[in-house]
């Protein structure tokens, strides 16, 4: 079937973490609640056999949001953060907006070469099941203001 790309932006949650757990309740629900193949997340990551051989090719796959250093490593099963060189990079800013991280995502989306897509942001690296995230601002949102981000991007790959 091969490995899909995917990438999501949801409120913060007051740590990527929750975020990433409260996206996690959302994406189970769109997926799997009218089915009734599991009864809640905690049994579909519990299918061993499903997870391990295809996953769901959604967000689902990536369990943990790391906080490590954001050098784009990292294992499988993780989320990590995009570096701050790699931040400043593809955003010009250490505060990027849900619009511009949107702006980019379907920028990268439209890439009609390789060379575009590779230096896009879906072109970072990471291993395959896992992904990275991105902090996101309102506009005007200065450095040290004590501001806490307003929603997360995540985007990775996942699924064989």
């Amino acid at each position: 079937m091969g490995a899909s790309g995917w990438d999501y932006v949801t409120t913060y949650e007051g740590g990527v973490q929750a975020s990433l757990d409260a996206l996690h309740a959302r994406v189970f629900v769109e997926e799997f609640g009218e089915t009734g193949d599991y009864p809640d997340l905690a049994a579909l990551w519990a299918d061993g056999e499903f997870m391990g051989t295809g996953g769901t090719h959604t967000i689902l796959d990536v369990p943990v949001a790391a906080t490590g250093s954001g050098d784009g490593g990292g294992s499988e099963g993780t989320l990590r953060p995009l570096s701050a060189e790699r931040l400043l990079h593809h955003f010009g800013t250490g505060r990027p907006t849900v619009d511009r991280y949107e702006e980019l995502m379907a920028a990268a989306a439209r890439a009609m070469s390789h060379q575009e897509y590779e230096e896009s942001l879906l072109g970072e690296e990471f291993p395959k099941w896992s992904g990275l995230y991105v902090l996101l601002y309102a506009q005007g949102a200065a450095a040290g203001d004590g501001v806490e981000p307003t929603h997360v991007g995540f985007f990775g790959c996942s699924g064989d």
